[in-house]
């Protein structure tokens, strides 16, 4: 039997009208929605939805990396050359028959293809966001077409990684990336979303004081460390070598290779000169991770803490509500052996954290008056 082509573009025309049939919903509900609105309106409108929808995606992609459907279809865009599962019916028929529990059968097929459909869509809708943007900036509207024009530019680099995820058979180190440019993605989104929410009240950001903001940078930099190692522990299969809590392996300190688990470059299950991963290598990866779960915990804690009286309120207690969430549905992917409900919702948390944390960083700045006032009633105090 011949071998299917990594790439094969014959179908990626009409895997674009499929993505923009998904998209067309979408926007006749935005605009329907807001026919008599002004086109700032519109445009706010559509980010958020389009800020949702993208968060969907990124639900969906887990839930297709971890029902192993991320080689439901082997070639890209399409599935066998075709639009769809069904015109490739046969030959997935005959891989399945090869190997039923292999990574192509009808049900992964289909779940891979929709995803690259709700990916196609919601590319649809960034680009409609970035034109209309530009358009109306032309027409005199005070909108900034930067952070459109960006994340159009980002999505495009997304579905990049996303084809190379496919083609480089689930090449740990691309579906990482491929993870963090989806919450990268959000983030992008969630950027534009809090600008258009100033400049409908006609205020910039509240200010807040400079511990507290710093305590929020530093929150989100941690944020974004444990997503990593998150993505990293996930597409290594190494959630299920821990199975005990707070102990691992009986131990508190197990038997580690960091050097092997972290080695950045090298195939799914292998090592960089060909071997297969050791178990030592699985529990430095996990491991990792859960120790700096501790530590973004206390950090997402003491943030709420520090926001809890000010304008960002709201932000605190959405902020230790995921924190609360993200530790149960971790635990749960631990001593549960890994459930798709906790899995998918492990991902979802972090998502939402993300979302959250980017929007408190874009509503707020530093109250540095507050500061020096802060200094100086210290040092009459001395």
């Amino acid at each position: 039997m011949q071998a299917q082509a990594l790439y094969d573009f014959a179908p990626v025309l009409r895997v674009a009208l499929l993505g923009i049939a998904v998209a067309a919903g979408p926007l006749a509900w935005v605009w329907l929605r807001n026919r008599q609105a002004a086109p700032a309106q519109r445009l706010a409108a559509l980010t958020v939805l389009t800020l949702f929808l993208t968060f969907d995606l990124v639900l969906f992609g887990a839930f297709t990396r971890l029902t192993d459907s991320g080689l439901g279809c082997p070639d890209w865009p399409g599935c066998y050359g075709n639009a769809s599962p069904i015109g490739a019916l046969h030959e997935i028929r005959t891989a399945e028959a090869a190997m039923p529990t292999g990574p192509v059968t009808h049900g992964k097929a289909w779940v891979e293809m929709v995803h690259r459909y709700l990916a196609t869509g919601v590319g649809v809708l960034i680009t409609t966001l970035a034109l209309a943007t530009w358009m109306q900036r032309k027409r005199g509207l005070p909108v900034s077409s930067f952070w459109p024009v960006l994340t159009l530019a980002w999505v495009c680099l997304q579905g990049a990684f996303g084809a190379l995820t496919v083609t480089m058979k689930l090449f740990p180190a691309i579906v990482t990336m491929h993870l963090l440019g989806g919450m990268v993605l959000l983030a992008l989104l969630c950027m534009q979303a809090v600008a258009y929410r100033q400049a409908q009240r006609r205020s910039g950001p509240v200010t807040i004081p400079a511990p507290a903001r710093a305590w929020l940078l530093a929150a989100f930099a941690l944020v974004w460390l444990q997503v990593a190692l998150g993505g990293w522990t996930s597409t290594n299969y190494a959630v299920l070598v821990c199975s005990e809590f707070p102990t691992c392996q009986g131990a508190w300190w197990p038997a580690m290779n960091f050097r092997e688990g972290f080695e950045p470059w090298r195939d799914l299950g292998k090592t960089g000169a060909g071997e297969h991963v050791t178990l030592a290598a699985l529990t430095a990866i996990h491991y990792v991770h859960r120790l700096t779960a501790y530590l973004v915990f206390v950090g997402l804690g003491v943030l709420a803490w520090k926001l809890r009286n000010g304008p960002l309120r709201s932000s605190a207690r959405v902020i230790a509500g995921l924190a609360l969430w993200q530790f149960a549905t971790g635990l749960s992917n631990v001593v549960l052996g890994w459930p798709l409900v906790a899995a998918v919702s492990h991902t979802g948390g972090a998502a939402a954290l993300i979302v959250a944390l980017t929007w408190a960083l874009r509503e707020s700045r530093a109250d540095k008056a507050l500061n020096v006032h802060s200094v100086a009633a210290r040092e009459v105090r001395a």
